[in-house]
């Protein structure tokens, strides 16, 4: 089961995918560019994803342990229990009521579809 990562986490983790591995001091430095974080507050991330599993830091160098991929379908699977009730049609059904859907997105989905079936 993968570790839930929150928001503010997850900003954080864009730019340690994005960068990886990375020093602590590096990696801080980014996220007071990016996030307006203080030092302290992103050693206070590392830390806390570090003790969740979802990030290592040896010797100063911090590195995923989670994949962005790994992160965004464990949010996907909580957000299809929570609002949709495990109903990918149900799912489906809101997002394109909220965002039309081009023909492209419309054959890429029939695409995955075809090939859930083989």
């Amino acid at each position: 089961m993968t570790p839930k990562i929150f928001e503010s986490e997850y900003r954080f983790c864009l730019i340690l995918w994005e960068n990886e591995p990375i020093r602590s001091r590096d990696l801080a430095a980014l996220c007071r560019e990016r996030l307006g974080w203080s030092k302290t507050t992103t050693y206070t991330v590392i830390k806390r994803l570090t003790d969740r599993g979802v990030v290592k830091s040896e010797n100063a160098v911090v590195t995923s342990l989670i994949s962005k991929d790994e992160a965004q379908v464990s949010e996907l699977d909580e957000l299809m229990e929570k609002r949709f009730e495990n109903s990918l049609p149900a799912f489906i059904a809101a997002f394109a009521r909220r965002q039309k859907l081009s023909q492209e997105d419309i054959d890429a989905l029939r695409r995955i579809i075809d090939r859930d079936g083989e």
